[in-house]
């Protein structure tokens, strides 16, 4: 079983468009952290369930897709590292997952 960890930038992003739904609806936002923390958790028993992104094909990166959010992890030992929270619609770039 591996240890999900979040990172801080994964957890301000995930916090911002949250904060950002809220403002119209406060029960799905709450909903939708609540439906990623439960999706990410999974991971601990089955790492590699997530995809491997499109954009990044024979990358050491996967992806959980969590309407309307991508979240993007990485596997190594008994760890999960979440690294990005971004919405769907926007366009995922190398560098936004550089260094991490």
């Amino acid at each position: 079983m591996a240890e999900v960890i979040w990172t801080d930038p994964a957890l301000q992003q995930l916090d911002a468009i949250a904060d950002y739904i809220a403002l119209d609806n406060f029960a799905a936002a709450s909903q939708l952290v609540k439906t990623v923390f439960d999706k990410t958790e999974r991971l601990a028993d089955f790492p590699q369930s997530g995809r491997v992104p499109p954009e990044l094909s024979n990358s050491i990166y996967r992806e959980l897709v969590v309407p309307p959010l991508r979240i993007f992890y990485r596997e190594g030992g008994n760890r999960v590292l979440i690294l990005l929270v971004m919405r769907e619609e926007r366009q995922l770039r190398a560098y936004m997952l550089d260094k991490r």
